[in-house]
């Protein structure tokens, strides 16, 4: 990451760790207990934040992703998958032990079910990562509220960091200080609409959208096949999903429509079109098993160049 010295400059530093999924899709009926379902379809791709710091790159983003690696064959397999993507390596940790991470997703329609397993292991510090790389944005695929987590959203402030964190199931609510300080100095915070339900203790999504709100600069719902809403400075927009017919999993949707919003953020779009463009890399990313068919840039432009809008 360092050359002669200087280092090298980084627009995203994402900060999770990896999972290989294994996605069976196209199940004709949901897994019930003590049934056998066939799958149409199988994949075995790296996700979690793998998918993230991947999506980025295709989109020509400078990124750095932050993830510890072990012994075991999962590890070996995503380390293989970013070299072959050619994502930088940099902030990668690798150690002489199994570091699994690992998630089947069962694919029925239009949603999934997920089991998911991981080695417990600490990430390494944000703090010294935000010093190294000085991102313009830093991206957390999980709400984090602890206080190594605190320490490192007040340092990105400081260097003007733009910091976008996701929910991804975190079993919090906003009945805990801590988790609303953090969101204090979030500044997009990205749950699915029953993310955003669980934590407020809503009773619909719209009071959990006004209560989020009151937390964060710039909220965007994901709402699955019924589109996003997004509230920034009190500007309300609800926007459809890009719909695709060949859709056949929904495992790596929601990261991808992130990246596609950040990739919006980062050109200094409106939010609208950062949305459009969030819509569109969600809804491709479902055309195949996991992070498997997210788009590259040239891709993106296309499809916004047949949207009125751009």
């Amino acid at each position: 990451m360092e050359t002669n010295g200087a280092v090298r400059p980084c627009e995203v530093l994402v900060a999770g760790a990896y999972f290989t999924d294994l996605v069976f899709h196209g199940l004709g009926r949901p897994v019930l207990p003590g049934t056998e379902v066939f799958a149409d379809g199988f994949g075995l791709v790296p996700g979690g934040a793998y998918t993230l710091a991947m999506a980025l790159h295709r989109l020509g983003r400078r990124v750095v992703w932050s993830a510890d690696f072990g012994t075991d064959l999962f590890s070996a397999h995503v380390l293989s998958c970013a070299e072959q993507e050619g994502l930088d390596e940099a902030a990668f940790r690798r150690h002489p032990f199994p570091v699994r991470s690992l998630t089947v997703a069962l694919s029925s329609g239009g949603d999934r079910a997920m089991v998911s397993f991981q080695d417990p292991i600490d990430p390494e510090p944000l703090v010294p990562l935000l010093l190294r790389f000085r991102p313009r944005v830093l991206m957390l695929p999980q709400l984090r509220w602890d206080e190594g987590t605190v320490a490192a959203l007040r340092v990105a402030r400081r260097l003007g960091t733009l910091v976008v964190m996701d929910c991804h199931d975190t079993p919090a609510t906003l009945d805990d200080l801590a988790v609303r300080d953090v969101l204090g100095l979030v500044d997009v915070f990205t749950p699915n609409d029953g993310e955003a339900l669980r934590l407020t203790g809503a009773d619909d999504l719209d009071e959990a959208i006004a209560a989020l709100c009151h937390l964060v600069p710039t909220l965007v719902v994901t709402r699955g096949a019924h589109g996003a809403t997004a509230v920034r400075d009190g500007e309300r927009l609800d926007v459809p999903i890009a719909s695709r017919a060949d859709a056949i999993d929904p495992t790596a949707a929601g990261d991808c429509f992130n990246a596609g919003l950040v990739h919006g953020l980062l050109h200094g779009w409106s939010l609208s079109d950062c949305l459009a463009a969030a819509s569109v890399c969600g809804a491709a990313a479902t055309t195949g098993p996991g992070s498997s068919a997210a788009l590259r840039a040239t891709e993106l432009d296309r499809h916004l160049d047949r949207s009125p809008r751009r």
